[in-house]
């Protein structure tokens, strides 16, 4: 019997944890799993990839095996909100790999597919239901699904889900649940004002945290290169090309920025696929299961890779472009470094991209080393934007003129506007300038 035992989980769910090879328990689940089981709400901090999922899972099942009790028709025990479709999907995978055996029904419900085969599932109630809220938000609408069921709740990614709009969808979604249920929040960060927005759905909490808040894994060797925005895609395709890259996931900032990356690697004779917000919820599920096949090694995505993605050893996360909010760096490179393996985080930083690095590295408690460039390469010494580095570049300083502060220039009139309101030109040029 494995260390999970001595939890109090059940029998069942233990074994199949021995069976999956889950040796001991992390800190975050030694800490989260003994409060979950006394139906106490809880908020748990952990870094990303330290097993938050199995800390909520493990005992929700435990309690739902307890109950004994049938899900109402069309609604369900236990709800999960999740900030995206991967991220719901694999919880979703842990819920069913976990309960295996238990014959506790679990589905898994978002945008992105037909909603039909959804309200179908969902008939007959369910006892676990992971979904994403815009989603969830439509089956209520259509009375496919209500809430009078739920004696379990959780909201992964919470600082994700009450800060990038999310929030005004949850507090619907709130309305709609019983009063008297059990609410879990788990998140690998907690900024102060998301930490209030959190204290809406929580009683009386246990807070449980095994990190210092938004510090990334330790495991995790982080590295920047200073280079100019036009040789990123030819140092890209360089380190690609290293004997020690194997697998990688490269984050970009726009949805076409992930495009036009494809199309330049393919030139490259690099294979590389794309994974945003834009694609269809197959095209993402086939790109995700060739990367998790290993039959595809370069994945090019946006923040929607940032959680959720679990891909079982992969060695390295490339910032192609930093994010200018410091947590989502966090969890970027939170996709490496999992599961006590050791992973590789490279920044490509342009000029106006250094003021993200240092807020990155006052966020993360720590420097991230710079490191020389290839040769072939040119570094990138600015620290503005190119907009700003063209304004100041041979500017000539300009004297604004205005009452009081002599003649007007040459060749300006004195001539009074109509109306008779007499005014010196020399102000009103000023006011263009």
């Amino acid at each position: 019997m494995s260390d999970f035992s001595e939890f109090g989980l059940a029998p069942s769910i233990a074994r199949v944890l021995e069976a999956e090879g889950y040796d001991r328990p992390t800190p975050i689940q030694q800490q989260a799993i003994p409060v979950a089981l006394e139906g106490k709400d809880l908020l748990g901090i952990a870094q990303t990839g330290t097993g938050k999922t199995l800390g909520f899972a493990a005992p929700i099942l435990t309690r739902l095996l307890a109950e004994k009790r049938r899900a109402p028709q069309k609604s369900c025990r236990t709800l999960v909100l999740a900030p995206t479709r991967e991220l719901a999907a694999q919880i979703a995978t842990s819920f069913r790999t976990y309960g295996k055996g238990t014959r506790l029904s679990v589905e898994v419900c978002f945008g992105g597919v037909n909603i039909n085969p959804q309200k179908a599932r969902l008939r007959q109630g369910v006892d676990i239901l992971v979904a994403t809220p815009g989603r969830l938000e439509d089956l209520m609408g259509q009375k496919a699904l209500n809430l009078d069921g739920v004696s379990h709740l959780v909201l992964d990614e919470a600082d994700q889900m009450l800060d990038l709009g999310f929030i005004h969808a949850l507090r619907r979604i709130a309305k709609a649940l019983p009063k008297n249920r059990q609410t879990m929040l788990f998140s690998a960060t907690m900024p102060k004002p998301i930490r209030q927005l959190a204290s809406e759905f929580l009683t009386d909490p246990v807070e449980v945290s095994v990190a210092p808040e938004s510090t990334t894994a330790e495991k995790v060797d982080q590295s920047a290169y200073f280079i100019k925005r036009e040789d990123k895609p030819r140092l890209l395709a360089e380190i690609l090309r290293r004997e020690e890259v194997e697998q990688v996931i490269v984050f970009t900032r726009t949805k076409h920025g992930a495009d036009k990356l494809v199309r330049y690697l393919a030139k490259q004779d690099i294979d590389a696929a794309a994974l945003h917000g834009n694609k269809s919820q197959n095209q993402r599920l086939r790109a995700l299961g060739a990367f998790r096949d290993k039959k595809l090694n370069v994945l090019i995505a946006t923040d929607i890779a940032a959680r959720g993605i679990d891909i079982s050893g992969l060695g390295h996360v490339i910032n192609y472009e930093l994010p200018n909010v410091p947590e989502q760096y966090v969890h970027r490179i939170g996709r490496t470094g999992r599961a006590d393996r050791e992973g590789n985080a490279i920044a490509l930083v342009q000029g106006d991209e250094k003021s993200y690095l240092r807020a990155i590295e006052k966020t993360i408690r720590q420097k991230i080393v710079v490191a020389p460039l290839p040769s072939g390469f040119e570094e990138d010494l600015s620290d503005l934007p190119p907009a700003k580095r063209q304004q100041n570049q041979g500017r000539p300083q300009q004297r604004r003129s205005g009452p009081g502060r002599g003649k007007p220039g040459a060749g300006q009139s004195q001539k009074p506007r109509r109306g008779g309101n007499r005014r010196p030109q020399g102000r009103k040029v000023a006011a263009k300038v």
